[in-house]
């Protein structure tokens, strides 16, 4: 029989729901979340610099270049805001298009949306874009009504962002945010997994659960394979205003056993020199699903574990009570292969169960129990 021929035909061409969204925007207001009254938060060097940036433009320590680079990137970085507008759409200029094997686009260089308020937020739409492109526009949020919305817009994992720009409604009202619960920071220092790296959209990354959740500013300072413990980046960690509790989380980019067991130590204590009271919660590495028939993966995590536990003791023996230690194998409930991209990076369903199962550790940390 003589085969037909078909011709290639893409998800997006016969699935409504997979289509690129055209956005008609003539007679949109635009906005730049930069000025009054929109507030971004995640971006500790925001008001010095003005720039979409994680670390300082000019750091006072000198950095690893691939470090410097990393920090372009805008994992963290939100944009919070109240209007009646019944749409929002965005204008985004990146540094560059999308390129991850195993990210997609829409978590590596997209935006997405929540709507309702402190302890009550809920998604709302995420960036529709032609990956690999380098600038879009695209309307997160839609509907029939002029309801007055609290809203956060989460930035780009993984890609730079030149420029943002906001359209609402023209007749609509913009107004600020509601307050944080308190001015202080919880900042988190780590590696891609910390960065975001697989979140299919920004808003699944775990530090960002957590700030719907904790309604205060989280600081997000993972670096995708360079989150290395160098003093330099503690330093620069303590340059952060308001800090109320610090994170570490570097231990799977720390290069081994002997070079964390050198690493940590110093760590902790520049920031403990600068900010002796504040807790320090240390997570140590989840399992990944390759020490199933790798055992000397194994082997090495439980040597690193065992290292930060009697760190943790030998530092509260020395006086210093607020530190806390995070088992990584309790981080991720399920299974690490069914809740990895590759063994290694969560899905969103892995970086819920982070969430959720640090949520309660923060909270008690933050409640001083």
């Amino acid at each position: 029989m003589e085969k037909q021929n078909r011709d290639v035909v893409s998800p997006h061409e016969l699935d409504q729901n997979m289509k690129i969204n055209s956005v008609v925007t003539d007679g949109l207001t635009w906005y730049s979340p930069l000025e009054e009254p929109f507030r971004i938060s995640g971006l500790a060097w925001m008001k010095e610099d003005r720039v979409y940036r994680r670390l300082p433009v000019a750091p006072d320590y000198p950095i690893p270049a691939p470090v410097d680079r990393l920090a372009d990137c805008t994992s963290g970085g939100q944009i919070h805001f109240r209007t009646n507008s019944s749409s929002i759409t965005v204008r985004v200029s990146l540094a560059a298009g999308s390129s991850m094997y195993h990210m997609p686009a829409t978590g590596e260089c997209g935006m997405d949306v929540y709507y309702g308020g402190p302890g009550s937020w809920l998604f709302a739409g995420t960036a529709s874009f032609q990956p690999g492109i380098e600038e879009y526009e695209s309307r997160l949020f839609q509907c029939n009504n002029n309801e007055m919305r609290s809203f956060i817009l989460n930035m780009p994992l993984y890609r730079g962002v030149k420029e943002i720009w906001i359209g609402v409604e023209p007749d609509a009202e913009v107004l600020p945010p509601d307050a944080y619960d308190s001015d202080k920071r919880i900042i988190v220092y780590g590696t891609s997994i910390t960065q975001g790296g697989c979140a299919a959209r920004p808003g699944m990354s775990y530090t960002n659960i957590l700030s719907r959740r904790i309604h205060q500013e989280f600081i997000n300072l993972g670096f995708s394979g360079n989150g290395k413990g160098e003093p330099e980046l503690a330093h620069l960690i303590t340059q952060i205003d308001n800090p109320e509790c610090f994170i570490i989380d570097y231990e799977a980019n720390s290069g081994g056993t002997e070079p964390y067991r050198k690493s940590l130590p110093v760590f902790i204590e520049i920031l403990r020199e600068a900010y002796p009271n504040v807790p320090i919660i240390l997570v140590s590495r989840f399992p990944y699903a390759a020490e199933a028939f790798k055992p000397e993966l194994l082997q090495e995590r439980l040597e690193r574990r065992d290292f930060q536990i009697e760190l943790v003791e030998k530092l509260k023996e020395a006086g210093d009570q607020r530190l806390t230690f995070v088992d990584g194998a309790s981080l991720i409930s399920s299974r690490t292969d069914e809740a990895t991209v590759d063994g290694v990076h969560p899905t969103d369903f892995g970086f819920m169960q982070m969430a959720d199962n640090l949520e309660p550790v923060l909270r008690r940390v933050l409640e001083g129990k």
